[in-house]
């Protein structure tokens, strides 16, 4: 018997996943699974649990690398309605995990509500910018967050609130693989003032990230204290080439994918840059970026 017999509008076999990141690279995932409603996304979850399949979560793919051979078992894509939904009460908004962030944003600066323009420009969606505390020069997504809920491998449906639910660097707390979706603090503000706020952080990242190529951004967290780009730039690998990969000109914690790359090609350069600043600086860079 078929382990998504009756499931099979929102299943399909070996997936070319690399086309729904921003790198567009890799390959096919055995199972992508498209549930359209928390009732489905548990009845998916428990099929998996029960028969030893290992599963992902995949969000707008704006962070993740698939690796060449693609993805072992299944990738969960919270691609319908119920996942997308938004309402704001007051000065309350709960995101659905799979909502467009960089929407969301705008949504709120038109409301004349604050506390989301500095993440004008990330993009993502709601459950990735939970699980990685999404942020900037400008600040993070998890101190706007008042409280996530989650699904654990059984279906089982839970709430974490603060200050139990904490955030960290690229980070947080959260052990759960399912986020359904997010309760954030908003405040009264001046639209005028948040769209000013909104343009200084976009002319920030036009002038300081190679916004029109293929990327993921952010290759490695920036060590304590320390930018793990400049870090890169004095090594002198700036502009470094492997295959199609190449450490941008523009910032150097972002690959850019070229003509004809592989992600063997990315691999093999964030191997290289890693042995470059712990030769140079005795530091070990830490992947912000997924690789599966």
């Amino acid at each position: 018997m078929n382990i998504f017999s009756g499931l099979e509008k929102i299943v399909e076999e070996k997936y070319p996943l690399g086309q729904d990141t921003w790198f567009g690279l890799g390959g096919a995932a055995d199972f992508l699974i498209c549930p359209q409603t928390i009732d489905q996304l548990a009845d998916v979850v428990k099929r998996c649990s029960e028969n030893g399949i290992d599963t992902h979560i995949l969000g707008f793919g704006s962070n993740l690398l698939i690796g060449d051979k693609g993805v072992k078992g299944a990738v969960i894509k919270l691609a319908g309605n119920d996942f997308a939904r938004i309402s704001f009460s007051s000065e309350t908004l709960v995101a659905g995990a799979g909502a467009d962030l960089n929407k969301i944003v705008l949504d709120c600066v038109r409301k004349g509500l604050g506390g989301l323009e500095i993440l004008a420009g990330i993009p993502g969606s709601i459950g990735g910018a939970v699980r990685m505390n999404a942020g900037g020069n400008f600040g993070d997504f998890g101190s706007a967050v008042e409280s996530v809920t989650l699904m654990d491998n059984e279906g089982n449906i839970f709430e974490k609130v603060k200050p139990e639910l904490s955030f960290d660097y690229r980070s947080t707390n959260i052990t759960a693989k399912y986020i359904l979706d997010a309760k954030i603090k908003l405040y009264q503000a001046d639209t005028t003032q948040l769209l000013k706020t909104v343009k200084e952080v976009w002319i920030y990242k036009k002038n300081t990230q190679p916004l029109n190529t293929k990327n993921a951004g952010c290759v490695f967290k920036n060590p304590r204290g320390m930018s793990a780009g400049a870090m890169i730039n004095r090594t002198g690998l700036k502009g470094m080439k492997i295959g199609g990969a190449v450490v941008s000109e523009k910032h150097a914690n972002f690959i850019t994918a070229q003509e004809n790359c592989k992600s063997s090609d990315v691999i093999k350069l964030i191997e290289k840059i890693q042995k470059a600043v712990k030769e140079k600086f005795d530091v070990e860079l830490e992947l912000e970026l997924q690789i599966w």
